[in-house]
């Protein structure tokens, strides 16, 4: 078996000859639990790589595009005194964001999202309950 196996021999190879070829490929052993057809799969991918060269520099300008971009932030940034409100079923609940969490009905919570469980009685994101990622609530 050499490195320059043909892409189209892959399908008839047993666990063994991919192993085997795995080695001789990556220069180590293949990982443990890894199934035929993963290892049919990432032989392919890298003989096929290998043989055709490199990713199209358009390509590789699109996967470097957002490479050491700050992430988005989801949610708008909170800070103390600010004050989120919501109607719910005819009651307007009204969330104080404090320094130590979110003060509701008297009491500090550590999450929006657990105070949206509580007012509705269903699991909700704190962030959409109270409308802070930009999409509508429902």
């Amino acid at each position: 078996m050499t490195v320059f196996a043909d892409i189209r021999d892959l399908e008839a190879m047993s666990r063994k000859d991919l192993l085997q070829l795995w080695q001789q490929v990556f220069g180590g052993p293949a990982p443990k639990g890894l199934s035929q057809s993963l290892l049919r799969r990432f032989l392919a991918f890298e003989l096929q790589t290998r043989r055709q060269g490199v990713l199209s520099t358009k390509v590789q300008k699109a996967l470097k595009k957002d490479v050491g971009a700050e992430p988005k932030a989801q949610t708008a940034a909170l800070k103390p005194g600010g004050r989120l409100l919501r109607e719910w079923n005819g009651t307007t609940h009204v969330v104080d964001v404090t320094k130590d969490g979110f003060l509701w009905k008297g009491e500090t919570w550590r999450s929006l999202s657990a105070i949206a469980r509580e007012i509705t009685g269903a699991h909700w994101s704190g962030p959409r309950f109270f409308s802070l990622n930009g999409r509508p609530r429902s």
